[in-house]
Order: C-alpha cells, then structure tokens, then sequence
C-alpha cells in the first residue's frame, strides 16, 4: 500500500511541475497588439490614416518580433516607434521601427510608402536613451517587457503633415490570440 502511495505522489509531482513548467513557457511568449488611428494622438488628430501593430515576447532570447502595417495615411511616411507612456500621454522613444530622417540608430530600416508593413526584432541592443529621463535605461529590456505587459507602451507613425503622429495605439498584451 506504501507503494502504492509513493507511485502516487511521484505522479502528482510530475504532473504539477510539468503543468508549472508549460505556464511558464506560455507566459514568456506574450502576444501584443493594437489598432493606430488617429483618435489615439496626443493631442487627437483627424487622418483617414490607420494601422495596426502585432508583436511576440520570446523572454528565452530576449527578443520582441513585430510587424506594423499602416494605410492611408494623408502624409508623407517619416517615422514610425515604440513609445513608453500611458495612454492619454506622450512618451520618450524606446524603438524605431522605421525612419526615413536619417535619425535612428542604425540598421533601422526605412518607412516605405502605404499602404505597407514594416517588420523586426526589438532586442536590447536596440533600444534607444528616448525614454531615459522616465527611467527607462538604454538596453532594460526586462523593463520595457514589464511596460508593455502593464499597457503602458504605445506605437504610432509620424508623417511630414503630422509630425507629432498621425495615428497612434496603446499596446495590450493579448494572451487570447
């Protein structure tokens, strides 16, 4: 009957690491997502511009993959980054996606006219000083991983009429996609 029971608790422990191990490894890879309009600007701006953004935490390597499509915007395609800031509120730069000013560190790939999408990795060696004076250091990716699952990261595009941006969305993790 010992027996028995050892053969028992052995399973159950390989059952609860096995199922601890498997969240783990789910939690690690986080999908991330928004829609950019307009009406996320700050302050809102009125565009028939829109996009939307999709990324990936792989936190194994340290490495965020994603893609931004955006259409129809009414300006000339500058810029296009990953800010850290709340919704509602401008934040310093942590990523460019694309640049066509010549600003952005390099191997950042140009913005191509819409209707288009733009991909790649945010390591932390891409990271950029934009948001240092909120905290955010050159290369904390474990930071900008913990900003992003709290909802306070947002991606936008910036055009020649709309400098500030023309369409902008908070990013949401989305653990149902």
């Amino acid at each position: 009957m010992s027996r028995l029971r050892l053969k028992l608790a052995i399973g159950v422990a390989v059952v609860g690491v096995a199922a601890t191990t498997a969240a783990a490894i789910a939690g690690d890879r986080a999908k991330l997502r928004t829609s950019l309009s307009g009406y996320e600007e700050v302050p809102a701006v009125s565009t028939t511009g829109g996009g939307e953004f999709r990324a990936a935490i792989d936190r194994h390597s340290d490495r965020i993959q994603y893609q931004i499509t955006y259409r129809a915007i009414e300006g000339t395609v500058t810029q296009s980054h990953i800010h850290f800031g709340q919704e509602g509120v401008n934040g310093g730069i942590t990523h460019f996606l694309c640049s066509n000013l010549g600003n952005g560190p390099a191997g950042t790939p140009p913005c191509p006219p819409p209707p288009a999408t733009v991909t790649g990795t945010i390591t932390p060696q891409t990271m950029t000083a934009g948001a240092l004076a909120q905290g955010l250091a050159v290369g904390d990716f474990d930071e900008l991983v913990r900003a992003l699952r709290a909802g306070a990261v947002y991606a936008n595009v910036h055009s020649v009429d709309r400098p500030g941006g023309e369409i902008r969305g908070q990013i949401e993790n989305r653990q149902d996609d």
